[in-house]
């Protein structure tokens, strides 16, 4: 069975083809409907406000690059296999900093509510480091 969801994100799909009342790629259309139709700020509005305690904060300004790290070295696996356990211990550090800046916090992390957020710290990490969160 078909969620409605997937229904609605088709339909999105087929309105762009067509030419609607939008003219936006197919692609486009699904990423609005994926992400709420939420713009880019108002995720990272968001996200910033359940980080801010300066612990916190700091975890997240080291633990998310670590962790994008760790997926990209988990990719480089494939061609030199001694790499999985860098990546993996990478990749367990970065999240134990998330953990302990959410303990200083006192807040559960926000993907725990809505797992689109987990597509959200690199773009506020890239926001903080250009001094717009």
């Amino acid at each position: 069975m078909v969620s409605a969801q997937t229904i609605g994100l088709l339909r999105c799909a087929r309105r762009a083809l067509e030419g609607g009342a939008r003219s936006e790629s197919p692609f486009g259309c699904i990423l609005s409907r994926m992400f709420g139709g939420r713009s880019s700020e108002q995720w990272i509005a968001q996200y910033a406000s359940s980080h801010q305690h300066p612990v916190n904060r700091a975890c997240h300004t080291f633990g998310i690059p670590i962790i994008v790290l760790s997926l990209v070295l988990f990719l480089w696996t494939i061609a030199y296999h001694p790499l999985w356990k860098l990546a993996l211990g990478l990749f367990v550090f970065g999240w134990v900093l998330q953990f302990i800046g959410h303990a200083f916090e006192g807040k559960e992390p926000e993907f725990f509510h809505d797992w689109r957020f987990l597509f959200v710290g690199v773009r506020w990490w890239v926001a903080k480091v250009r001094g717009r969160a």
